[in-house]
């Protein structure tokens, strides 16, 4: 991308048009918070970066040990702090995808609470494309935590099909996925 992800003005700017001073993480930040408890940021490298903004939305960031093991070891550690806070259900997003409206989480967090103990997760589902944010409770989270490293949130979710229910929604957000400026542009010309 050239840039970090997580900060790249929300919404979408033209070149050298003025920034509304949000970002994908401020706004991700603020539509989960309406569901959730606390709102806990898994960063990388850029966790110093990050912090001032996860800190002034009133939310917690903690740093993955390990980055170069890539995007689910980030899971991991996020899930573990999630167990360690004494909580056994998540929503999870990813930050270089624009944020979804709090509707589409509210639907998603309601479905989940619904649904019964044999529904381990709630996966949004746009135009049949399986998207994010995924809403987990202690099973699936067991499940992410005790996979290999080398796993993929993909690979587990169809393994344990049996035990997610997809919620379609109206929301074409659940299924982008930014990471090119081209993909950005096009975003901003979608919007």
């Amino acid at each position: 991308m050239g840039a970090d992800k997580a900060l790249l003005p929300w919404p979408p700017q033209a070149a050298g048009q003025v920034s509304s001073g949000e970002s994908f993480l401020t706004a991700g930040i603020r539509a989960i918070s309406q569901a959730a408890d606390f709102v806990l940021v898994v960063a990388g490298r850029n966790a110093s970066a990050l912090g001032p903004v996860v800190y002034a939305e009133g939310e917690s960031i903690i740093a993955n040990p390990d980055p170069d093991r890539g995007q689910f070891s980030s899971l991991q550690a996020g899930l573990r702090e999630v167990l360690n806070r004494g909580w056994d259900a998540a929503i999870i997003t990813l930050v270089d995808r624009p944020p979804v409206r709090a509707q589409t989480i509210k639907r998603l967090r309601d479905a989940f609470q619904a649904a019964d103990e044999r529904t381990w997760a709630v996966i949004p589902e746009f135009e049949h494309k399986h998207g994010h944010p995924l809403v987990v409770g202690r099973e699936m989270i067991e499940v992410f935590l005790q996979a290999p490293a080398t796993a993929t949130a993909r690979d587990i979710e169809h393994e344990h099909q049996a035990h997610i229910q997809y919620v379609d929604v109206d929301d074409p957000c659940v299924v982008l996925n930014i990471n090119t400026p081209e993909d950005y542009a096009a975003l901003l010309a979608r919007r």
